[in-house]
């Protein structure tokens, strides 16, 4: 594990621990029950690949360890309405408050919004953060292999499923790839971003595209900029696409995230 991620997942875990004292677990398994039912993030982003589009999961995101502050006009729920006037097909909201600024209100703000199914994007280290996550109306958890043993991995993906909730399982190398493989859910991203360096390559994604079996899907993550990246990537396999801080950083969201959809050939 990177020195970054240690950081984040030993603040991570003291946050949780003091989040458990506020409110039991049995209290927030009562609200998960109670929220509206998961949209189906992984069957929004097959709907809009089989069709041939790009299915792109738009981040909402307000600041990052490595690029610092992104937007400081954050209004999750307009950016959602942005992002799915453009054609996203799902969302991602971060929810760590340490290092990324973000809130489970913001979530909350962004999915009442649209109608596009929302994946909570933090550390997911406890079961109790999966029916937290539910109990916010997250529809998909993000799993990290790098922050994760396989037994911890194993149950932490057991407990969405059980709360009905995709899991999007995060790589970084060929290790991670083998690791994920264990698990039961297709749906595999590929991180282009080294988490010991934060310098971004695609060629990560190339690399690993090679190793994945025909029952796991593809995301590619990370470093997405240009409509000339997501046909890169899609030269490799990966139709579906996970990307935030290039267009959190545009003034027009929706305009740009629909330029960077339209295919390559259409800006020539």
């Amino acid at each position: 594990m990177s020195d970054i991620l240690t950081k984040i997942c030993a603040v991570k875990r003291e946050a949780v621990a003091k989040q458990k004292q506020r409110v039991p677990l049995r209290d927030v398994e009562q609200q998960a029950k109670a929220a509206s039912p998961p949209r189906g993030f992984a069957a929004a982003l097959s709907a809009k690949a089989d069709r041939g589009h790009y299915a792109l999961i738009a981040e909402i995101k307000k600041a990052s360890p490595s690029a610092g502050l992104i937007r400081a006009d954050f209004d999750p729920a307009a950016l959602a309405r942005a992002y799915e006037r453009g054609g996203a097909a799902c969302l991602s909201v971060l929810t760590e408050e340490d290092h990324f600024q973000g809130r489970d209100a913001d979530l909350q703000a962004a999915r009442a919004a649209v109608g596009l199914p929302v994946i909570r994007k933090d550390f997911m280290l406890e079961t109790y953060q999966v029916a937290e996550a539910r109990a916010i109306g997250a529809d998909c958890i993000l799993l990290i292999m790098a922050a994760l043993d396989d037994a911890l991995a194993a149950d932490l993906e057991s407990c969405a499923r059980s709360w009905r909730l995709d899991v999007l399982i995060e790589i970084h190398d060929e290790a991670d790839l083998d690791r994920a493989l264990k698990l039961k859910s297709p749906l595999i991203g590929v991180n282009n971003r080294n988490l010991k360096t934060l310098v971004t390559d695609l060629a990560t994604t190339e690399r690993l595209a090679t190793r994945l079996p025909k029952d796991r899907v593809l995301v590619a993550e990370s470093g997405l900029r240009t409509p000339a990246d997501l046909a890169r990537m899609a030269r490799c396999g990966a139709k579906r696409f996970l990307i935030g801080e290039s267009l959190m950083r545009e003034t027009d969201v929706e305009s740009a995230t629909r330029a960077l959809l339209t295919p390559e050939t259409a800006h020539a």
